[in-house]
């Protein structure tokens, strides 16, 4: 067997790794034979010299079969199993609508679903806010749930990728995050090990995104949907815009009352529901419920406005232990801040630009997200009533809502709203799309 530093010397040196010495790598990175200074040495590698889509696949069935593998033909559904996965944003509630949505077209989604990293918000931390969610379960009920429900959202289990766990908390130390095939490595192990029939990924890009520019960001969607392809994963890749936040709130607690106001249909951001619809058309062709994006549409728009995903995400939230009227009670159970204030332009005039990132910032230091990785949210702070581009705001038109513990927490958020964002005398000419591409899949022959 080849030493694991011949392997960290050939990957060094600019040379291809073979599939053997991979998985031979990964093995020992799993059974604790391979140290914390060789998986940095060989993470380091691979950020400056890269990996072949073949390399990259082999990384990532290794790393799926690191730990235990689920396989959904055991639970005999009656249908595919697809999830969805973004590269994380602020205000992307996109996962506590659309999976119901789909569960409602007939697709089954076994979503296992990430905290927040950085600025960006997290699903798992939305979900906490629910009373009662529990979103460690065994795998009996999450299996359970996702057969009687059609939907289950869990958070990564212990023995779920274990090799993919200890890399990425080694990358984080060691500043080989942005590599791109190891962030293409570390998404697909998971989603093998979920045992998933195909993917529909959301990549964002600008100035709220993990990648800001869309050149980084287009080369991981096709980088994912190629290695997705060679790993018998079909992969379809939405690039989308994450320049202002996706909803108007941005915080736990608020961002799952806007997912509960959308799927009642009392009011649906704009912006929201194109990304909605559309990763839902990718997830209906992928599991061939329907044989065109524009019949797709008018299924997923059909399952939201009949109430059929709301009575879905219902079922979900009562299976995984939560209220059973959350939808018809929500302000009983969601926690309110106890300081909400507007803050307001320092002129007045049309919301040209803003800082995403800053957005995303404010509510982790309102304590809506971690500085450390230990650290406890408060579900109840965040920002509501967020001015997206092209709004007038003034002396009688707030940026936003901000709700927080007391009254220094939000001094100190409106003086970093303000300066995130631009105003100008005109407003931009039109709104933009929020789709900004399509990638796959493609076929490997």
């Amino acid at each position: 067997m080849t030493l694991p530093q011949e392997i960290i010397r050939k990957k060094r040196d600019g040379w291809s790794l073979r599939d053997d010495e991979i998985e031979a790598f990964v093995a020992g990175l799993t059974r604790g034979a391979i140290s914390d200074a060789q998986a940095s040495a060989l993470a380091m590698a691979i950020y400056f010299c890269g990996m072949t889509p073949r390399e990259c696949a082999a990384l990532t069935r290794a790393m799926a079969r690191s730990g235990t593998m689920l396989d959904w033909r055991k639970a005999d559904l009656p249908g595919p199993a697809i999830d969805k996965h973004s590269t994380g944003g602020v205000g992307d509630v996109v996962s506590l609508i659309l999976a119901p949505a789909a569960a409602a077209c007939g697709v089954y989604v076994p979503m296992i679903a990430g905290r927040g990293l950085g600025h960006t918000g997290g699903t798992v931390d939305k979900l906490e806010s629910i009373p009662g969610y529990v979103t460690q379960p065994g795998k009996d009920l999450f299996i359970d749930v996702v057969r009687r429900c059609g939907c289950a959202i869990i958070g990564q289990t212990e023995d779920l990728a274990p090799a993919d766990k200890r890399l990425y908390a080694i990358r984080g130390m060691t500043a080989t995050v942005e590599s791109i095939p190891l962030i293409t490595a570390s998404i697909l192990s998971k989603k093998l090990a979920a045992g998933l029939d195909a993917l529909a990924m959301d990549v964002k890009t600008g100035s709220g995104a993990f990648l800001p520019s869309h050149e980084e960001a287009q080369t991981l969607a096709e980088s994912i949907v190629s290695v997705g392809a060679q790993a018998g994963l079909p992969v379809r890749a939405l690039i989308t815009d994450m320049n202002e936040p996706l909803a108007s709130a941005a915080g736990n607690a608020l961002e799952v009352g806007v997912a509960i106001d959308f799927l009642r249909g009392k009011k649906i951001d704009r912006r929201l529901r194109e990304v909605v619809l559309c990763l839902g058309v990718e997830m209906l062709l992928l599991a061939g419920k329907s044989q065109s994006a524009p019949e797709a549409e008018r299924t997923m728009r059909a399952a939201i406005s009949s109430g059929a995903a709301a009575e879905r995400f219902a079922r979900m939230v009562t299976a995984m232990g939560g209220p059973v009227d959350l939808l018809e009670r929500p302000e009983k159970y969601l926690s309110r801040a106890v300081s909400v204030q507007a803050v307001y332009p320092p002129r007045r005039g049309y919301v040209a630009k803003i800082d995403t990132r800053s957005l995303g910032l404010c509510v982790v230091k309102l304590g809506g997200g971690r500085r450390e990785a230990d650290a406890k949210i408060d579900p109840s702070v965040g920002l509501s009533a967020i001015a997206g581009i092209g709004t007038f705001v003034g002396d009688d038109a707030p940026l936003c809502m901000i709700h927080a513990r007391d009254q220094d927490a939000t001094a100190a958020a409106a003086n970093t709203i303000i300066t995130a964002y631009k105003i100008e005398d005109e407003a931009p000419r039109r709104a933009r799309s929020c789709i900004i591409a399509h990638i796959g899949p493609v076929e490997i022959t």
